[in-house]
């Protein structure tokens, strides 16, 4: 049985038992950010409140991110207001997204179940493109052999880039590609997914295969 394992900063209305939906179980953790991490068996999720007794959840966003057990956690920034500075600066902390809160339990399973995609819906087969390869099965980019640590959006953009080469999207249409036209996700989202993709590719020393192609959208170059 697949399981996610969901961090909330602070109670929730609903309670917080474990949900079984298939073969899918649902795992909440209260946990309030400057505590020990729990014991996390699946896969991380976290609902990070914007604001937070000890620390900004932007810092704890920050924190989730440099800690092996949840680098790769999807992380989803429980917002005060519906503004888009803070929707920016939450996507620039290492949010995946957002909510304006306050959210329950309802609310977090909705958002879990409509993302969370079956560990079989992913063919097992490797793209490749020049000296860049992705792994479907493991879910692992490579450069030249070299591991190219990504997060889940940026592995999902860069596996839909890499199938289409040459190609320009807008943002509104990698939003789509990717699953989240039922999400209230700005179309600046995908700015943040093409900055860290970005980075991570230079850090390994693939250059700037990305591109920018002005007023249209992002382009993944062909060798």
């Amino acid at each position: 049985m697949r399981q996610i394992d969901i961090l909330v900063t602070g109670a929730l209305s609903g309670g917080d038992d474990n949900f079984l939906h298939g073969d899918l179980r649902v795992v909440f953790h209260t946990w309030l950010g400057d505590a020990p991490l729990p014991l996390l068996d699946g896969k991380p999720w976290a609902f990070v409140d914007w604001v937070l007794p000890d620390l900004s959840g932007l810092e704890l966003c920050r924190r989730l991110r440099c800690d092996p057990q949840t680098e790769a956690a999807h992380v989803t920034m429980v917002l005060e207001e519906d503004e888009a500075e803070a929707k920016r600066r939450a996507l620039r902390a290492g949010a995946d997204d957002y909510l304006v809160g306050p959210i329950d339990r309802s609310t977090v399973l909705d958002r879990v179940l409509s993302l969370q995609l079956p560990d079989t819906d992913l063919p097992t087969r490797t793209l490749r493109l020049g000296d860049l390869s992705l792994d479907l099965a493991a879910l692992q980019a490579r450069w030249k052999d070299k591991p190219v640590p990504l997060m889940p959006n940026e592995f999902r953009l860069l596996r839909y880039l890499m199938e289409q080469p040459g190609n320009v999207f807008s943002r509104a249409q990698l939003i789509a590609a990717l699953g989240k036209q039922g999400q209230p996700i700005d179309e600046r989202t995908v700015d943040a997914w093409v900055s860290r993709l970005r980075r991570a590719l230079r850090d390994v020393g693939a250059g700037y295969p990305l591109r920018t192609v002005r007023s249209l959208g992002y382009v993944l170059d062909k060798p």
